[in-house]
């Protein structure tokens, strides 16, 4: 049982919440509740951790701390202020605020942002004299304050991710409009893949979907690649704790098959060689340029196919119409036994597949309303091999069912703690002799474009809007996490 506690959120993308549901119940939470692009669950200081480090599928974990109902700005303000402040914050921290409202009470989630930066401001004010305040930093600050809006009902929450969780830390280089970490990983564990039968991503990209398998298939933690987690900077961080969990590898497992990927560009190859290079998983994934058309033999034996096309609009093809049926042929000449799942965008498109689609399940992929297909690719014709034994379209319940058996299965494979994992993972216990410092993957790199602006995590205008003063503070220079060096294998 655990001790001391809490209420936390994970929050995700919309069709990933069962998935980030399973993924929580794995991990011991309790009272999962799935809402909607979140889940709600309690745990303990070590399930905080955990939830950062081992969920693929969210994309921060929020620790509410007050509750309160309001009916506009004036009363927002005053039962802000009522929270002890002081719990969370001194004069010479900083804070940064993110706000989502769904409300026709408060329809601008910046002057709701406004209102309760006031609230905090005006507490210290109070209590200490005009000069004594925290301050607002849109960066890096230490304490990052999520306020979520429904109807008249308002959460303060505690952000204890920092950076959105998609953001791992492996990818060095990018194609233009990569599919989102979050989002390859839920569409890989829905397809439930495992690593126990081959992986092919034919037009891969820059090489998310084949990272991401690589990870999911070795039970690798994904947040072991990041540089650092809002948490560190609380004031109850449990360094020896969390320690512990980043170092422990025994969950990890060797992988059955092999994992490939292929695109028809040279730079999408290059970029995704560095990327796999990066994760430190190219042990595992054959990677090679060629187009789709030039397909002759699937990998033995049959397993999952995922991939994620050009939709025609940020990455178009000369020839859209003919690249889906070229993906059609291909599937049915080539991938027999397959279980092929393509996400997309227009239907129209989809059509030129030639292939009916057992699932269709809505995804929001950035902006766009897209959807994922399953095609399960079978000899002859479809009469014939329902009446063989073969099914279309696994509910949840069957897959996991033969998830279940597959970990059976792998438990008779798995591997011991080794040092089959040192060239990639980092040490957090300090500087061993002869290492580097710092691998040259966890340097601070500019920061890509979001590839999916669904859940933006500040409002920067807000922000700017309401920084009045400066800190009483001047920012911290240099970098806010410690060092993380090289993990020193027994």
């Amino acid at each position: 049982m655990m001790e001391n506690k809490f209420e936390l959120v994970a929050k995700t993308f919309q069709g990933l919440e069962e998935v980030l549901a399973e993924e929580l119940r794995s991990l011991g939470a309790e009272n999962v509740m799935p809402g909607k692009r979140m889940v709600s669950f309690d745990g303990d200081l070590e399930m905080l951790y955990r939830a950062n480090l081992s969920c693929r599928t969210a994309l921060r974990i929020l620790k509410p701390f007050f509750k309160f109902r309001a009916g506009d700005a004036d009363s927002l303000y005053e039962r802000a202020k009522e929270f002890d402040w002081s719990t969370l914050l001194s004069p010479d921290k900083t804070f940064s605020i993110d706000t989502v409202a769904n409300s026709d009470e408060f329809r601008h989630s910046r002057f709701v942002t406004y209102r309760v930066k006031d609230a905090i401001v005006d507490w210290f004010k109070d209590r200490y004299g005009e000069d004594k305040r925290p301050g607002v930093r849109l960066q890096d600050a230490d304490v990052m304050i999520n306020v979520h809006i429904n109807g008249r009902d308002v959460t303060l929450s505690l952000d204890s991710s920092g950076e959105s969780l998609h953001k791992r830390g492996y990818r060095v280089a990018q194609t233009e409009a990569p599919i989102n970490e979050v989002l390859a990983a839920g569409i890989i564990l829905r397809t439930g893949w495992r690593g126990d039968t081959p992986f092919v991503d034919p037009m891969c990209g820059s090489g998310t979907f084949l990272i991401e398998a690589a990870l999911i298939a070795a039970n690798i933690n994904p947040g072991i690649y990041r540089r650092g987690f809002a948490f560190e900077r609380w004031p109850d961080f449990d360094a020896d704790l969390f320690d512990r969990l980043y170092n422990d590898d025994s969950n990890e497992r060797l992988v059955a098959c092999k994992i490939y990927g292929a695109d028809i560009s040279p730079e999408a190859i290059r970029i995704a060689g560095e990327n796999i290079k990066s994760a430190g998983v190219g042990k595992y994934i054959e990677l090679e340029r060629r187009a789709i058309s030039t397909w002759e033999e699937a990998p033995k034996p049959a397993g999952v196919l995922v991939t994620n096309p050009p939709y025609g609009e940020r990455i178009s093809a000369p020839d859209m119409e003919g690249l889906y049926q070229t993906i059609g042929t291909k599937l049915k000449r080539v991938f027999t036994g397959y279980h092929a799942w393509i996400l997309g965008y227009r239907d129209e498109y989809f059509a030129k597949i030639g292939l009916a689609a057992s699932e269709k399940l809505p995804i929001l992929n950035g902006s766009l309303e897209c959807s994922l297909h399953e095609y399960v690719i079978f000899e002859g014709d479809r009469k014939s091999f329902v009446r063989e034994g073969g099914k279309i379209g696994k509910g949840p319940a069957e897959r996991e069912r033969e998830r279940g058996i597959r970990g059976e299965r792998r438990g008779e494979r798995r591997d011991t703690r080794g040092d089959r994992f040192a060239d990639r993972r980092p040490d957090r216990r300090g500087d061993r002799p002869g290492r580097p410092e710092r691998p040259e993957r966890f340097e601070r790199k500019p920061e890509a474009e979001p590839e999916n602006p669904l859940a933006k995590r500040r409002n920067p205008g807000a922000l700017l809007s309401i920084k009045g003063r400066t800190p009483s503070l001047p920012p911290q220079e240099g970098p806010i996490m410690r060092s993380r060096g090289w993990k020193k294998k027994n």
